[in-house]
């Protein structure tokens, strides 16, 4: 594993607390108290556990086979908040759920195997049970709130490692370490705010709309273009959740 991604992580959480520590402190008292100590507290080294088996994934495997296998977190949610809140899917959602499954098997050609799949799939799991385990967080507290705990308890961990790994980093490395850390910070803010109200097996079908953007960012930016599987895979994935939706508004309105 790169050693950079452990300092990168140090200071990416370290900004996340010091943008978001202003509104910890405008917050009233009996708000911004640490709730479930726990929760909180597994779910922060999940992060980093997550952080590095994707940065495993993204250096040793093609950059659309690893994001194919990163997709396979809401098909994990499923079985997950089955199990840790008893939630209910629908045989539709749930077929729904396994074709787009078989696009990702598409995408990533099974006969092509990669030991570094694993931490994909490591990424897929720990991404999937840090989203279900805001369940289990007290309702009514900010999202700014659990995010500025979230990232604050993951520090002591993360600096350990960062000073055992420790790398000198240019402007341009701190520049991208910021604004990954808005990003990260924008992406969990959603995901805390949805999961909150939301059931499980609605939002993993809208995830995979995501694997659309991946592509074309890929094509953009790094000019990788899919070859004629991965755009199979890819319609697998998004064409059942948007005909589902769509059925979904027709027994809405009739």
């Amino acid at each position: 594993m790169d050693c950079w991604q452990f300092v990168s992580f140090f200071i990416r959480q370290l900004l996340c607390v010091l943008f978001l520590l202003p509104f910890w402190l405008k917050t009233p008292v009996n708000k911004r108290r640490l709730g479930s100590v726990k929760v909180t507290l597994f779910r922060s080294h999940l992060m980093l556990a997550g952080s590095g088996c994707l940065m495993v994934a993204l250096t040793y495997l093609p950059l659309t086979t690893a994001n194919a296998l990163f997709y396979t977190a809401p098909l994990i949610m499923l079985p997950l908040s089955a199990w840790l809140f008893g939630e209910k899917t629908t045989t539709d959602k749930m077929v729904t759920t396994l074709i787009g499954f078989t696009g990702v098997i598409v995408i990533l050609r099974p006969s092509e195997f990669h030991w570094a799949t694993i931490f994909a799939l490591g990424c897929a799991f720990t991404l999937a049970l840090y989203n279900l385990l805001v369940k289990k967080l007290p309702l009514g507290k900010p999202v700014s709130i659990t995010l500025f705990w979230t990232s604050l308890l993951s520090l002591p961990f993360a600096g350990v490692l960062s000073a055992f790994f420790w790398q000198p980093l240019s402007y341009f490395d701190f520049a991208l370490i910021a604004a990954s850390a808005f990003s990260t910070m924008g992406y969990h803010a959603s995901a805390i705010s949805t999961y909150k109200r939301s059931v499980t097996s609605h939002i993993a079908l809208a995830e995979y709309s995501g694997l659309i953007f991946v592509t074309l960012f890929g094509v953009i930016w790094f000019e990788e273009f899919p070859d004629e599987l991965t755009l199979v895979g890819i319609l697998l994935i998004v064409l059942p959740m948007l005909l589902g939706h769509h059925k979904n508004e027709l027994n809405t309105q009739l």
